[in-house]
């Protein structure tokens, strides 16, 4: 399973980071240096069809290898982008072999350190290898690990033709970082009556449940006046920020919240005493809690407008996805296949909600029912992030044996 490695580590040192707000699809163009990459590996492997198209989408096709009818056709897709939230360039991954259970050093010289107290996951991975960060960029474990895990898993299989299995579809995709994964996607055209995304969580997550999202954009409208002559003329837009933030309830941040808890998250909030914006992201796994949610951030900006007599405050909201459960739960083969498959290589299922989005959220609206499956990875879209080597190895090993579940029916 040395290919799993490989692959990954020559995919991380690939910047494929992508941009929010951009006006391009895909976001960046640097994410089709690797789409590029992908289809010469898909093609040297013996993938004729394997391609990108005008919108970066990577697709490709493993043949049948048995003659049976009725086998379904399964896809397996990953993202090629990384977070915006941290430099994905110039990734100089460390290898931290035998783990002890101790602190990690990411970068001696600037003193950034990794403890298990403060970062828990540590200590399930006592005497395994972990690949982690030099402290100055993420790794790009998230989704590339699932990027090279997929690669690897074909690799296996034509490796190895008594494994029977049926057709099976890749695609990689870009810009799912930034919610915009599958804007362009063709489900048709995929071609497979299900998938599965590998994209996160620890060994043994299956996930068919993520959070219903919107986003939220505010812009402050107000009143700049000489603070020495300001007196019941002045209106500061970021001071009156502060006032909607704090109409939210303060226990429903990310930081007060975990398992099926939603929240309300303010990741950017700037601007001047004339005008400001900010934007929220809001998140809830219940369909009902998820519109009250909404409801509530509208009835705050109402009562500010009414506090100030006029519309001091815009606010626009814009659904991003909703939880895929709905979408999966008329299919439980689909869930039952890939518990079947950990089971079978050894690995106990871990049956959790997806605290966020992946492509498969959107997928599955779109008529392409499409769980999650681990890649291994911890704490992505940080400096932080890690990835045991042996999590890899099993995600890939999972994958096969997906395809031969599906194959025997």
């Amino acid at each position: 399973m040395q290919s799993v490695i490989d692959r990954f580590i020559r995919y991380i040192k690939i910047d494929t980071q992508s941009a929010r707000k951009s006006e391009t699809y895909p976001s960046t163009g640097k994410q089709l240096d690797l789409a590029r990459l992908l289809v010469e590996e898909l093609q040297a492997l013996g993938l004729g069809d394997a391609a990108v198209d005008q919108y970066g989408y990577v697709t490709a096709t493993l043949p049948a290898n048995i003659e049976k009818e009725g086998v379904p056709v399964v896809g397996f897709l990953a993202h090629m982008d990384t977070s915006p939230d941290l430099s994905g360039k110039d990734v100089t991954p460390q290898f931290i072999e035998d783990y002890d259970g101790g602190e990690v050093t990411l970068n001696a010289d600037k003193g950034i350190f990794m403890s298990p107290e403060e970062f828990p996951d540590l200590k399930k991975y006592v005497g395994k290898t972990l690949i982690t960060t030099d402290g100055t960029t993420l790794l790009g474990a998230d989704d590339k690990a699932g990027v090279a895990e997929i690669m690897a898993a074909v690799e296996y299989l034509l490796a190895h033709p008594e494994i029977p299995h049926g057709t099976i579809k890749i695609g990689f995709t870009p810009d799912e970082e930034v919610g915009a994964g599958v804007d362009h996607f063709d489900v048709s055209a995929f071609g497979a009556d299900f998938a599965y995304t590998v994209d996160g969580g620890e060994v043994g997550e299956v996930q068919y449940e993520n959070f219903n999202a919107a986003s939220a954009e505010l812009t402050i409208h107000g009143r700049n006046v000489h603070p020495g002559k300001a007196k019941l003329k002045m209106r500061n837009a970021l001071l009156i920020g502060m006032e909607l933030n704090e109409l939210l309830p303060v226990f429903e941040r990310p930081e007060f919240t975990e398992n099926y808890e939603g929240f309300y998250h303010l990741y950017q909030f700037g601007g001047t005493v004339e005008e400001a914006s900010m934007t929220y992201i809001i998140r809830d796994h219940d369909r009902a809690v998820f519109e009250g949610k909404k409801a509530l951030l509208g009835k705050a900006v109402d009562y500010i407008n009414a506090k100030y007599g006029a519309d001091i405050l815009d606010l626009e909201i814009e659904d991003q996805y909703y939880n895929m459960r709905e979408q999966v739960e008329p299919h439980p083969q689909i869930m039952e296949t890939a518990i079947a498959a950990l089971h079978a290589v050894g690995v106990t299922p871990i049956i959790v909600p997806v605290r966020g989005g992946t492509d498969g959220s959107r997928l599955s609206y779109m008529g392409l029912p499409t769980p999650n499956i681990f890649t291994g990875g911890h704490y992505g879209h940080g400096k932080y992030e890690f990835i045991p080597t042996f999590a890899m190895e099993k995600a890939v090993e999972v994958l096969v044996k997906i395809a031969e579940l599906v194959a025997e029916g």
